[in-house]
């Protein structure tokens, strides 16, 4: 290799590696300004909040951000807080887990056997038509007020959610290119494999990310329905006691809860299935 091509390739490469470079710092510097905006908009919410708490609205409507802050500190020295907080944590989680792997599981043979299709779906689109948080007092019977019943509730709010997804997203298959890989003498695990798991996968990865939320909302109700421990028992026994401070409080401490399992899932997903798009992206 001439001297001359040498120098044009690592003038090439230094070209890149300063794009790059000079995306980076335009991306940090996009982050730290977001950031600094999001900050002064909730500080100055948090402060209009605080004077015209008292003054110009009642406590008892809106409370105040002190009076939540003491409704969590004393939480938080009780111990009540982490306590009722690892039972949602519970609930959430084990609930997402099994209707992920139920709907996605149930979804993708629905997707490949037509014939079934045709005569389960309007079964599991009346089901999924039905408002979840009516099934609770069913479960209530069958399953008692248990932790075995949030987590049946939060499950099969999940289920239809990645059922769906799943589902669409196996029959979105291209014909054409299914019918091209028989013709080459593909086996059905090889098309099942190779073929229409990977085409349906980011379908059912935007099932599993939709329905992050609603594995909490189905734990949550599930507890307000009928439960001692839990978020969701806060809430309601805060509201009964007419506690505005302490409704408020364990609402924030749900809201906290679900923008963190939202980024922990999300950024799983993201990188275990999603490291081509990250790459690309680059």
């Amino acid at each position: 290799m001439s001297t001359e091509n040498v120098s044009t390739q690592t003038v090439v490469f230094e070209g890149k590696r300063k794009a790059i470079s000079n995306k980076k710092k335009r991306l940090r510097a996009e982050f730290y300004k977001l950031t600094m905006i999001r900050l002064c908009i909730l500080v100055s919410t948090l402060l209009i909040w605080e004077f015209v708490s008292g003054r110009f609205v009642d406590k008892f409507w809106i409370s105040s951000p002190t009076d939540i802050m003491k409704a969590l500190y004393g939480w938080a020295v009780s111990g009540e807080l982490l306590f009722h907080l690892s039972i949602t944590v519970q609930e959430t989680i084990f609930g997402f887990i099994l209707g992920a792997l139920l709907g996605g599981i149930v979804g993708f043979v629905l997707g490949r056997w037509t014939y079934g299709a045709k005569i389960f779906e309007p079964f599991i689109m009346s089901l999924y038509s039905l408002p979840k948080i009516a099934l609770a007092p069913l479960f209530i019977l069958w399953f008692g007020i248990g932790i075995e019943m949030k987590i049946l509730l939060a499950a099969i709010t999940v289920f239809f959610l990645v059922f769906i997804n799943t589902f669409a997203g196996v029959r979105n298959v291209e014909k054409e290119l299914l019918e091209n890989i028989r013709i080459m003498g593909a086996s059905e695990r090889q098309i099942t494999f190779k073929v229409v798991l990977p085409s349906a996968l980011t379908w059912i990865l935007i099932g599993l990310r939709t329905s992050v939320p609603y594995a909490l909302i189905g734990a949550v109700v599930g507890e307000i329905t009928a439960s001692n421990r839990g978020v969701g028992y806060l809430i309601q026994f805060s509201a009964g006691q007419y506690d505005t401070g302490g409704t408020f409080a364990a609402l924030i401490v749900l809201m906290l809860f679900a923008i963190c399992l939202n980024f922990t899932i999300t950024s799983i997903i993201e990188k275990r299935f999603l490291r081509w798009k990250t790459q690309n992206s680059n």
